[in-house]
């Protein structure tokens, strides 16, 4: 009797353990869980904005051949210089046909068919012989001053149509703003994109209140350009906020249509243009990244995906059957990379005050800029056909960027994206290191806004670890 006594407190305690043995595992399995849903140390989660419906198939008609800018050259004039002959012109047909595809046909109010720069100037880009819309223009020229082309335009224009005809008139805005700002948005080598600068010129020129545009600019133009990096259009799913520092946030449609400024008489022709932005944004809702042509180690690429999803997920997110993406804002302090961009805005507080305070900032689906002190970790998708890396395209190929020590300070690559020109081993492009700048083709790294420093996490792994990561890389 006592002997089964014994027995049966013995299992009432060991029960009771078992009970709090795994009570414990429980909370602490719940506070790993919870530990887990944290950003990492240094970043900051970026909230998530309402974002208005549209038709993509409306959207990708407007992008073809929409007059989101609404000024530029007589159609008659370009077909006479350029021949207009493009063999790029996305089977566009109509006036469009044979139109390079960085430029659409608009008709302005008055009546006058003009050429005018897209959206596609900076957001497309050949790659391997094909125009890959939605892949950042990596090899256009932005070091020489745009105003001069137009100074031999506006000659061709007086003496084609006279100073006040209806030609004159429709070309005016575009001649007007490209003079004033073009001074201004020139970077120190070709590729990168003076994309904030752009900005900046624009918003001197404009009134807040109703966009109309100021012959003299109410704040002082930095004299500096920021480089950047377009990013890649199909990304814009994924994300919570806009550009490299976070920096849009809002409404995406609303961000966008400020590509209108150029020419754009008010902020009533803002509110025609916005209008068509949401179903624009639904066709870039549904691009997806270009497939990696060439062979891929699928042994390789699978020791690979074990070490991304260990090393870096946490701020990249996660791939192939569970797709994650966390919308990380990380710290200066953390990313260490060229701090330029990230404090352009807060260097200048007049710019991101002025588009808060403008139309654009106003309403139910307003846009709002809000400078940050860091950089957004961004998707990976399509990561190999984006090469240069980084924000400011400082780092030519996927290896360099794993392995800092090896980025070089002055490098020069050949600007023709061909598969001659395509490393697959270091995945980016082909290059030659210089001993100096030698032309505006040469990367100098030295250079403020343009340094290659930071993002050195991946000097931890192996040489093994790192080709493993770079080969799953490729599949993403």
């Amino acid at each position: 009797m006592l002997k089964t006594q014994r027995c049966e407190a013995s299992q009432i305690m060991l029960g009771k353990t078992l009970f709090i043995a795994g009570g414990l595992v429980a909370a602490i399995g719940l506070l790993a869980a919870m530990q887990s849903d944290k950003p990492p140390e240094g970043t900051t989660y970026l909230e998530p904005s309402p974002q208005r419906d549209g038709s993509p198939a409306a959207g990708y008609q407007y992008l073809l051949y929409g007059d989101f800018v609404s000024s530029g050259i007589p159609l008659k004039v370009f077909r006479r210089v350029s021949g207009a002959n493009s063999a790029g012109d996305l089977d566009r047909t109509g006036d469009a046909k044979g139109i390079p595809f960085r430029f659409n046909v608009a008709t302005t109010p008055n009546g006058v068919k003009v050429v005018a720069p897209t959206c596609l100037t900076c957001h497309a880009e050949r790659l391997n012989g094909q125009i890959v819309v939605g892949l950042g223009n990596n090899t256009y020229d932005h070091t020489a001053d745009a105003s001069a082309s137009f100074q031999a335009a506006d000659f061709a224009v007086k003496l084609a149509f006279g100073e006040n005809s209806p030609e004159w008139e429709a070309y005016l805005p575009a001649s007007r703003a490209t003079k004033s700002i073009g001074p201004y948005i020139r970077t120190k080598t070709r590729g990168p994109n003076p994309a904030d600068k752009i900005f900046a010129a624009l918003s001197a020129h404009r009134r807040a209140a109703d966009l109309i545009w100021l012959d003299s600019a109410q704040f002082d133009i930095p004299l500096e350009t920021v480089p950047t990096d377009v990013p890649a259009w199909w990304l814009t799913k994924k994300k919570n906020a806009l550009y490299y520092n976070g920096l849009g946030r809002g409404d995406f449609a609303r961000l966008a249509s400020a590509s209108g400024m150029l020419t754009m008489l008010d902020s009533a022709e803002a509110r025609r243009i916005d209008s068509h932005l949401p179903d624009v944004m639904a066709w870039i809702r549904t691009l997806e990244p270009p497939k990696y042509p060439y062979p891929i180690d699928q042994h390789l690429a699978a020791a690979g995906k074990k070490i991304f999803e260990q090393r870096c997920s946490k701020c990249h997110g996660t791939y192939g059957d569970s797709v994650s993406y966390p919308n990380l804002l990380v710290s200066l302090e953390k990313i260490g990379t060229d701090p330029l961009l990230a404090q352009a805005y807060k260097t200048h507080p007049e710019y991101h005050s002025w588009y808060n305070d403008s139309w654009y900032g106003k309403g139910v689906h307003k846009g709002q800029l809000l400078p940050n002190d860091g950089y957004v970790a961004p998707p990976l998708d399509g990561i190999w056909a984006t090469a240069p890396y980084l924000h400011n395209a400082s780092v030519p190929t996927l290896d360099d960027l794993l392995n800092s020590p090896q980025r070089p300070v002055f490098w020069k690559r050949n600007f023709e994206n061909t598969e001659a020109n395509y490393d697959q081993g270091k995945v980016g492009w082909k290059y030659t290191t210089e001993p100096s700048k030698t032309d505006t083709e040469t990367y100098d790294t030295t250079l403020p806004g343009y340094g290659n420093s930071g993002h050195r996490f991946g000097d931890k792994l192996s040489a093994e670890e790192r080709k493993a990561v770079i080969e799953y890389l490729k599949m993403l």
